[in-house]
């Protein structure tokens, strides 16, 4: 998929602004993208399965920061030296992800020959070493291989059916993750709106992947002192108040402060989320469930890259950061009333 992304990438150096051809190279990278980022929270698992511990926090705040550096960079770089910076940034960028797959790859079947040379469960090894890098929670009993293999096989009318609360809440991540897609998709137009450059929203949302590392990198102290439920709200709040001033804001300046409830929204959403379902579900279930959970991101990726754009175009940026805002509310509510109420 990368080196499919690195193709479509190549359209953007002979296609002209405007044309279909690079209508159809941007449809096609948005859903190469779109469909990768799933496939990157799964390699969690993936590597547990081959006992290499992973922090999902720290890991993720790593690709913020990364994010963040380079967002920031590339505002400046269009600037000054045209918009052709960025398919040359994509290709490299490109390459660093497939050179970083092809270690994983070898690293992950090195640890996996390396476990059926010693015998034993994996999966289960996989938890003692994740416990013994987190060393603050109470190992899960081990699980008969057969047993694991047919909770993996839950069709998902079946999980959805055991799990409707869940698939009610994931209807409401929908609501929380619209306006997350929206300051993603439409930030330069956000920023012009309120007198803003595109250097000024390439620093915007270098601010905002920044914000997310502490949260990230501390998540495992948090989860210590509170519950998941209780940081899943606090995070929709975040979500909903963030949006607000977003809406609100009449410089570029308040765009930059309302930034600031990324510490207390995506940032403790996304680990949070994963450590929930991992926590209410049964092994089979929570594969599904987590695959649920990334699907509702990919849905309001596609649906708010297709609503947001038509409402931009019909009524403003006032009107698209508006709408944001009431779809992220109803979201909020959704998980307000449904979160506490999920037990394993």
């Amino acid at each position: 998929m990368t080196v499919m992304m690195m193709t479509f990438v190549l359209g953007m150096f002979f296609f002209g602004g405007g044309s279909i051809g690079l209508c159809v190279t941007f449809v096609l990278l948005i859903a190469w993208h779109t469909a990768l980022q799933p496939m990157f929270n799964a390699l969690t698992f993936k590597l547990e399965e081959s006992g290499i511990p992973v922090n999902f926090g720290i890991a993720r705040s790593v690709g913020s920061l990364a994010y963040s550096i380079l967002v920031a960079g590339l505002g400046t770089l269009v600037e000054h030296l045209g918009i052709m910076t960025l398919p040359i940034t994509a290709e490299i960028i490109c390459l660093m992800l497939l050179a970083s797959l092809l270690l994983t790859g070898r690293t992950f079947r090195q640890a996996m020959a390396a476990k059926a040379g010693r015998g034993g469960d994996p999966a289960a090894k996989a938890g003692e070493a994740g416990q013994e890098a987190a060393g603050d929670e109470q190992a899960e009993p081990a699980q008969p291989l057969e047993e694991k293999a047919e909770e993996e096989k839950i069709p998902l009318r079946e999980f959805i059916r055991r799990n409707k609360l869940f698939f009610v809440l994931n209807i409401g991540v929908v609501g929380l993750f619209f306006s997350n897609s929206i300051l993603n998709n439409y930030m330069v137009q956000i920023v012009t709106d309120v007198g803003g450059t595109s250097e000024d929203m390439g620093r915007i949302l270098g601010v905002m992947a920044f914000l997310e590392i502490p949260t990230m990198v501390f998540f495992s102290r948090l989860k210590r002192r509170f519950s998941c439920q209780l940081l899943l709200k606090v995070a929709a709040a975040g979500f909903t108040v963030k949006i607000g001033l977003c809406w609100l804001a009449g410089s570029v300046a308040m765009l930059y402060a309302a930034q600031a409830f990324q510490l207390v929204s995506f940032a403790l959403f996304l680990p949070g989320m994963v450590y929930f379902t991992g926590e209410n579900m049964s092994p089979g279930e929570a594969v599904r469930g987590q695959a649920l959970f990334t699907t509702m991101i990919t849905v309001t990726t596609i649906f708010s890259s297709l609503l947001g754009g038509w409402i931009l175009d019909v009524s403003g940026a006032k009107m698209l950061t508006f709408i944001a805002t009431l779809a992220t509310a109803a979201g909020a509510v959704i998980v307000f009333c449904v979160v506490d109420r999920i037990r394993k």
